[in-house]
């Protein structure tokens, strides 16, 4: 930026700071409010950060508060303010950003600024500067806590994040070009640093206890301070150069000197004799050219060899997004002194701050009091450091404070947590694979502290080490930590560098678990296995069962347990304490009205009775019967004792209805389904122990995407290390020699990869990668001369399978496996299978299949088998053409139809109509396929009076000898709803509907899709479709032809209603078409569907309350004429006990609208009013006063009726 287009306002605010006049600066009057303004601006400033910029351009730091910080120390307001202005300046680009811009402008914008940081840090490499904040620091550290103020504390962090951002700068390679020994600008840095003294003023912070609060800043100091250096480079200064170091250095001299003495021998064979005028031009045999003629090669034959079709061609740019990573972190040697400063920071570091300093940033990271990803420099400072301890002077103690279980556990899991972040959050893959890389470095670190244990002297330190490496060993996550790390490397997001410290790491875990099998003998590890089923709450079910009493005794038990109860009975009948006050019969806060809530006292008694407590019975019973006085359910105010004692034994006889009310049940459903998701969640994974075997953990790593990885790194050979090479061969030689699969390396890649070892001029250098190639040519080569499909092979990575088929012969799996096959069909079985189907096909009334089965019995075959094969020799359409779906017998022959007449004329005075015509009928059919066609035939008018008819018995005069009568309206009653739903059931599965691939999804599926869609809130967009599928259905009715229909939201509630996946899968069940990709936009109702079907299909999007409301009124009975008082209330009592079974069944849900008019319109209208009669308007109020006046019986039950509906649509 040009300083003539500064900000003049900016411009004004810098020139009031002062000027220099040689090596002195004069501050103006106006300085410390110049540079509070300037804080101000940068405050403010745009997203391209523009203040910032142009106070960079303009070198405000360099020249005006560099002086002044070093020149005007004793004035604190202004140092104050200076120290915070440079912090703000010097923070990190990508802080200022907040990611690497993408768009070139902001770009170029992102440079800029990283262009005037680095001049910062030019700036700022001198002692002077560091010096005076060496000074203030050292001051304000001298003061106790008790004299230190808040001020203090505030100008401490804002040094050391100053110090901290100068720091962190990244070096500019392009203007700095340094080699190795010379010193960088960072060197400059570290030494300035060093100079000052601040370097033991960070260690004396990270060594004291009292000043933990600044470990986080003092940590991401020294990593900073360390960023390029090697740990064990810098563990040997100053103590001449290895043998080591000597040999790797005479190796590399080696490899060199072959390759040049190659290269000059291959130039001296292509020089000819000739001038190179007249090479001449030559004709490829054999190698076709663009047409149909030879290739001519016009150049030399000594440069055959190097020809390609490629030569001259433009190579293909790779896009970004799937370039190879690039290698971020730099190692270089710094001069010599910087060198020796760090050795000796890095020692004293070790000896006297690093167990605590990393025990406090433990705390902090446990405690969650650190910012975000500060758990990197702890595992940056934990490799860096245990490595410079195990190369320099290993003593274990240094480090103990990372050295145990607890660190590699919290290191495993942020790896794991790393790993999964990469593989969603695709957007920052490569941030997370950085510090996935750091936390991997960490293990790997650990892994090598912990081997180099082994080899220590102390039988202490050894005994560690195996306590360390049996509680690794035995866990199951160590160990397949590797395996995860391999199967998901990613080359575009993970560096080479990350891909060579996980071998090496692999490598050593291997190394380090073989010799500790071998030491043990047998080792026994954890093994966890993922439990797919769910474990059945049988028991619990059971045992709610037996307390709620819904298991229903002998009656021998019950006869033998009467007569304790009867004794008791006896004895409290008389005693005056009991009073019928004392229980409460009925629940108060329940939505039940009190009146409906008399079965379920008469349970309670039951259930009082059947736990033995004679007492609570006998008070329950004369509470009740104050409650509920009508109809002497529970006996007449006026009943003897001998009477209670007769009735309590008739209801502990009597099968009381147990049925839940659909609240009840849907709360414990709820209750039993949130106990098994946290029984699945607890016992998703089964703990249990086996016996380790190496060579079985080996097998994991056989599979391609390991292979592929190590041959990947293989492929820079000449770049690896030594170690790296030998650990890249060593996984190799085991997969390959110790599991005998030498095969899975057959691969043309890897071929080309050994070709170009094998001709590599300075091949003496690799024996070891020279030895194992061989090996596996060798290999291929004695395996192709048997197996001519080898060569074929070559052109594909192979797993486990493929390999053993290569070598021991295709098919030969498939023979072990043979159990688990299918057995072949024979020609004599298939002629046998096809004279049964033709046989057996036509005949209605039973299963072609299972008749199949039954005659079919030369080898044992399933039902799936059968279909399969029977649609492969084209018997069969498809494999629909057997799904069980009833009888799916639609068409009456007319000897039927009469035989149905005649049977329903036979059995039509009869109790069970329907059931005695479904026992006799010839060709069996479902329920619901007989009812239509008596309607259809117009034998009956409706459903109604096919419905069991019911028995009455009247009981005795007095109420105990009535028992029987109770016991027989129960099983009639519990019998006719066993009966009711199954038809109604079978009705709604087979719906008459004469296309079965549209009702091939229950209904009862689809409207429990309903039911869960209106739940959520999807009631409009579902009365939408439901009129769009009328719509549809009026339409070709009346035009007569169908064509598909798109169904257009036209509303955005309805659009998101078409974008869920519920509301989708519910289109799909109905037979709506989904869009065909690229071509289409909506959703489709398909020509096929008829305009019956579709009528079908939008009733059931009806909700249960609808339908309800769409049932016929009932026919109400009259009562016949009573002759005398008794039989008038042996009416009224049976009326009363059909009022208590009716409430039982509404509560389960088992009601029919039949049955709760006629009780309604029977039972005497005496009771008080209840709840939800609050509801009713005062004319409906007046009709039911004045319908209780005169005796009209149908208008009672419609009344009833009314209110009930009020009532539900209040509930929903």
């Amino acid at each position: 930026i040009d300083l003539s287009m500064m900000n003049c306002e900016l411009l004004a605010t810098c020139s009031a700071l002062g000027y220099l006049e040689g090596d002195t600066y004069h501050k103006e009057p106006d300085c410390l409010e110049s540079v509070k303004d300037l804080i101000r601006y940068l405050r403010h400033e745009d997203e391209t950060r523009d203040v910032r910029q142009q106070l960079g351009a303009a070198q405000i730091l360099q020249s005006d508060l560099l002086p002044i910080l070093t020149q005007h120390r004793q004035d604190k307001p202004l140092f104050d303010a200076v120290i915070r202005l440079m912090v703000n300046l010097t923070q990190p680009a990508l802080l200022c950003f907040g990611s690497l811009p993408k768009e070139p402008s902001f770009r170029h914008h992102f440079l800029q600024v990283l262009t005037y940081l680095q001049a910062y840090k030019v700036a700022f490499a001198s002692e002077k500067a560091f010096g005076v904040l060496s000074e203030t620091l050292y001051e304000l550290l001298q003061l106790g806590w008790e004299e230190r103020q808040e001020e203090d504390n505030l100008l401490i962090e804002r040094i050391l994040l100053l110090v901290r951002n100068i720091l962190h700068v990244p070096a500019d390679l392009d203007q700095e070009k340094k080699i190795d020994d010379d010193a960088s600008v960072h060197d400059q840095l570290l030494w300035a640093i060093h100079l000052s003294g601040l370097d033991d003023l960070l260690l004396f912070l990270a060594s004291s206890s009292s000043e933990q609060q600044w470990s986080l800043h003092v940590l991401e100091i020294v990593s900073l301070m360390f960023r390029d250096q090697n740990p064990e480079q810098l563990a040997g200064v100053g103590q001449g150069r290895l043998a080591q170091e000597r040999s790797t250095d005479i190796a590399e001299l080696g490899a060199l000197r072959q390759r040049e003495m190659a290269e000059k021998k291959t130039r001296a064979l292509q020089r000819g004799n000739r001038h190179s005028r007249f090479g001449g031009s030559f004709i490829v045999q054999g190698l076709k050219s663009i047409g149909e003629r030879d290739v001519i090669f016009h150049k030399g034959l000594h440069n055959l060899r190097n020809y390609s079709s490629d030569l001259g061609k433009q190579p293909q740019k790779v896009p970004k997004r799937r370039q190879a990573a690039r290698e971020l972190s730099i190692q270089r040697r710094s001069a010599l002194n910087v060198r020796l400063f760090l050795r000796d920071f890095c020692s004293e570091f070790l000896e006297n701050c690093y167990n605590r300093l990393m025990g406090s940033v433990k705390d902090h990271l446990l405690r969650e009091k650190a910012q975000q990803h500060d758990e990197t420099y702890y595992m940056w400072a934990l490799a860096f450091f245990m490595a410079f301890n195990r190369a320099a002077s290993f003593q274990p103690g240094l480090v103990s404070e990372t050295l145990s279980v607890r660190t590699f556990h919290f290191i495993e899991q942020n790896l794991t947590n790393y790993y999964e972040m990469m593989l969603t959050d695709r957007k920052e893959a490569a941030s997370w694979a950085r510090r996935m890389h750091l936390a991997l470095k960490a293990y790997q670190e650990l892994l090598a502290t912990v081997n180099e244990m082994d080899m220590s002297p102390d039988e202490a330190v050894r005994e560690s080490s195996r306590i360390i490496k049996n509680n690794i060993f035995y866990v199951m996550e160590y160990r397949e930590l590797f395996l995860a790390l391999f199967r998901k490397f990613n080359e575009r997001c993970q560096p080479r560098s990350f891909l060579r410290d996980l071998v090496e790491t692999t490598h050593l875990f291997l190394k380090m678990l073989e010799r500790f099998c071998r030491s043990r003998g047998n080792l026994v590890v954890q093994n966890k296995q993922k439990k797919r089923k769910k474990k059945k709450k049988k028991k619990k079910v059971l045992d709610q069962a037996i307390v709620s009493g819904s298991i229903s005794s002998s009656p021998e038990e019950l006869v033998a347990v009467w007569p304790a109860l009867a004794e008791q009975l006896q004895c409290y009948t008389q005693n005056p304490e009991l009073s019928a006050d004392s229980v409460v019969p009925f629940d108060a806060a329940s939505e039940v009205p009190v009146e409906e809530q008399r079965a379920e006292a008469m349970v309670r008694i039951q259930d009082c009775l059947l736990a033995g407590q004679a007492p609570q019975a006998l008070t329950l019973l004369r509470s009740a019967r104050e409650v509920w006085p009508e109809g002497d359910v529970f006996g007449s105010q006026d009943i003897s004792p001998e009477e209670e004692i007769e009735l309590l034994k008739q209801i502990l006889s009597a099968p009381l209805p147990r049925q839940q009310g659909p609240e009840e049940r849907g709360a414990e459903e709820e209750e039993e389904e949130e106990e098994e998701e946290d029984e699945e969640e607890l016992q998703v994974v089964q703990v249990s122990e086996k016996e380790f075997n190496f060579l079985d953990y080996l097998k994991r790593f056989a599979c391609s995407t390991v292979i592929r990885a190590y041959v990947l790194l293989l492929r820079s050979y000449p770049q690896n290390s030594a170690h790296t090479n030998h650990c890249i061969v060593k996984m190799l030689h085991r997969l390959a020699h110790d599991l005998k699969m030498e095969a899975l390396l057959f691969q043309l890649s890897v071929f080309c990869l050994f070709n170009h070892l094998l001709s590599d001029p300075a091949a003496g250098a690799y024996k070891e990668l020279v030895t194992f190639a061989k090996y596996i040519l060798a290999k291929f080569f004695a395996l192709a001369a048997v197996n001519q499909k080898a060569f074929v092979e070559l052109l594909f990575w192979k797993n486990t399978a493929v390999v053993r088929e290569m070598t021991e012969g295709y098919g030969s799996v498939d023979d072990r496996s043979s159990s688990r096959r299918a057995p072949v069909w024979s020609p004599e079985e298939e002629a046998h299978l096809r004279e049964l189907y033709l046989a057996h096909k036509d005949v209605e009334g039973q299963d072609v299949v299972e008749v199949i089965l039954v005659h079919l019995n030369t080898v044992p075959r399933t039902r799936k088998q059968i279909i399969h094969h029977l649609v492969q020799l084209g018997l069969a359409d498809s494999v629909k053409d057997f799904q069980r779906k009833g009888t799916h017998i639609v068409l009456w022959t007319e000897d039927q139809e009469l035989e149905l007449q005649r049977l329903f004329e036979e059995f039509q005075d009869s109790d069970d109509v329907l059931g005695h015509i479904m026992k006799n009928i010839t060709a069996k059919r479902s329920r619901a396929r007989i009812v239509d066609k008596l309607l259809a035939l117009g034998l009956v008018a409706e459903r109604r009076e096919l419905y069991k008819k019911r028995r009455k018995k009247l009981a005795s005069s007095s109420l105990p000898k009535g028992a029987e009568s109770l016991k027989d309206f129960c099983q009639e009653d519990l019998e006719e709803e066993e009966n009711l739903p199954e038809e109604e059931s079978e009705e709604e599965g087979e719906g008459g509907s004469e296309a079965e691939q549209v009702q091939g999804s229950s209904v009862l599926s689809t409207e429990n899709l309903g039911q869960s869609l209106h739940q959520e809130g999807f009631s409009t967009p579902l009365l939408w479709l439901q009129n769009c599928l009328i719509r549809a259905a009026d339409d070709r009715e009346e035009d007569g032809c169908s064509q598909a229909v798109p169904l257009v939201p036209l509303t955005e509630e309805n659009e998101e209603a078409m974008e869920n996946e519920q509301f989708q899968q519910l289109l799909r069940k109905l037979g709506v078409q989904p869009p065909a990709s690229g071509q289409e936009t909506f959703w489709r109702i398909p020509a096929k569907l008829s305009p019956t079907q579709l009528r079908r299909v939008a009733a059931s999007l009806s909700q249960p309350e609808e339908e309800q409301k769409l049932q016929p009124e009932l026919q109400p009975e009259v009562p016949g004429e009573q002759d005398s008082d008794e039989e008038h209330h042996k009416e009224h009592r049976a009326q009363a006990l059909r009022a208590l079974l009716l409430a039982r069944k509404k509560k389960a849900g088992l009601a029919s609208p039949e049955e709760e008019d006629t009780v309604v319109g029977k039972e005497p209208l005496k009771a008080a009013p209840k709840k939800r009669q609050l509801l009713d308007s005062d004319e409906e109020q007046e009709e039911d006063e004045g319908s209780n006046r005169v005796p009209e019986l149908g208008a009672p039950g419609i009344q009833k009726k009314k209110r009930f509906q009020i009532e539900d649509d209040e509930d929903d």
